[in-house]
């Protein structure tokens, strides 16, 4: 196995020019704001020992923000409180009967009541990654905080569901290796592709999964080939599996455009590049679309069909956008020249860094999505 802790991340902020100390106190005040402010908190205590991520949007705990806070725990090296959510989500969201058995049921009350007895993978994809980083910075537990086991037997579920008369589907499709939106279905979420995650799910789950997740690795880089616009690198919320958008109406909208869940696959690509720097092509993605909004906070405003067909609906996270775009940097090599590619990606990382973290009841996605592009743009978003 590698030896990650060697490795060398890029402090994109440090490349544009800010000082370790404004780097450091940046972090320190968005960490701050998102655990333990008053007001404009996303995670809060629950009782003793457990703790839980508000969609502050739904008034819900979702297995999204819960993995979510997880990652950020063990990133900022806070133990405590990724124990709290991860005691959590096992006591309130996991199903241990029926046909999603396994699996964590994507949205709960905050007083631990399931809204919906099915699951959103990318929950499931975010847990298993956090407790695998966990079980390597901190070391394995007891029970429950056996974080390794824990991971393994996660995506043990997500592979192996409906197989020799198990009930249940799996997460992902098994003949070509894409995630699937929810299980069973036949499409998929391409915000959901984590190749980066499941290059090492092939290193580290169980040994007779590990084939597969280097597969989906492989299959997830060319599928976000075809998901991103080749002239805009725009991608939809929903797509078939060959990239292209949904065209289907579902009685929660029409998701075949570039609106909310599209804007995390950029931040994606960028991690991917900086983890594992194997290009298929998508890299060139995170730039056309930089390209595509002519580094303008004012494109910034709508939802787009993803040739860039401006629609009437307006955004609704703007600062999550601005924060994956920023995030994308880490595709696009540093340089110093004038008109180079980087000199596009500085500018979506100077308004990334002045910009304020969001406030009101609309603040848990953007903010999210804020201290990840935070960590990941200041070399801090690593492998474990």
């Amino acid at each position: 196995m590698s030896d990650y802790t060697k490795r060398v991340y890029r402090n994109v902020f440090k490349e544009i020019g800010k000082s370790d100390e404004d780097v450091e106190k940046k972090i320190e005040n968005a960490v701050r704001t998102f655990f333990y402010d008053s007001e404009d908190r996303i995670y809060h205590d629950a009782g003793a020992d457990m703790g839980y991520l508000e969609d502050t949007g739904n008034n819900d705990a979702r297995t999204e923000g819960m993995s979510y806070g997880m990652m950020m725990c063990v990133q900022l090296d806070k133990k405590e409180e990724f124990d709290r959510i991860w005691k959590w989500a096992k006591t309130y969201m996991y199903m241990d009967y029926g046909e999603n058995e396994g699996y964590f049921a994507w949205s709960c009350a905050t007083d631990g009541k399931k809204n919906a007895e099915g699951p959103a993978p990318d929950g499931e994809e975010f847990f298993a990654m956090a407790l695998f980083f966990a079980s390597h910075r901190w070391g394995d537990g007891e029970g429950i905080f056996e974080y390794s086991r824990e991971a393994k037997d996660i995506l043990r579920a997500c592979l192996h569901k409906g197989e020799n008369g198990r009930a249940g589907a799996p997460m992902w499709n098994r003949d070509n290796a894409q995630i699937l939106f929810v299980p069973g279905c036949p499409h998929t979420d391409p915000s959901y592709h984590l190749p980066h995650f499941y290059e090492l799910f092939a290193l580290w789950a169980y040994e007779e999964d590990r084939p597969f997740w280097k597969r989906a690795a492989d299959a997830s880089r060319d599928f976000l080939v075809t998901a991103c616009h080749k002239e805009t690198g725009l991608n939809p919320e929903y797509a078939n599996f060959d990239g292209t958008p949904m065209t289907k109406d579902f009685p929660w909208g029409n998701f075949g455009n570039f609106f909310s869940d599209a804007y995390r696959t950029a931040a994606n690509i960028g991690l991917d590049a900086e983890w594992f720097k194997t290009d298929k092509g998508h890299f060139a993605a995170p730039l056309r679309m930089m390209k595509f909004f002519k580094t303008d906070l004012e494109a910034v405003r709508c939802e787009y069909k993803i040739d860039g067909t401006p629609l009437m609906r307006p955004v609704l996270h703007p600062l999550g956008l601005i924060s994956t775009i920023a995030q994308s940097t880490l595709a696009i090599p540093y340089s110093e020249e004038k008109g180079s590619d980087f000199e596009i990606a500085r500018k979506w990382v100077e308004w990334f860094w002045n910009e304020p973290m969001r406030k009101g009841g609309r603040r848990y996605y953007d903010n999210c999505l804020y201290i990840f592009a935070l960590l990941a743009l200041s070399g801090r978003y690593r492998i474990w």
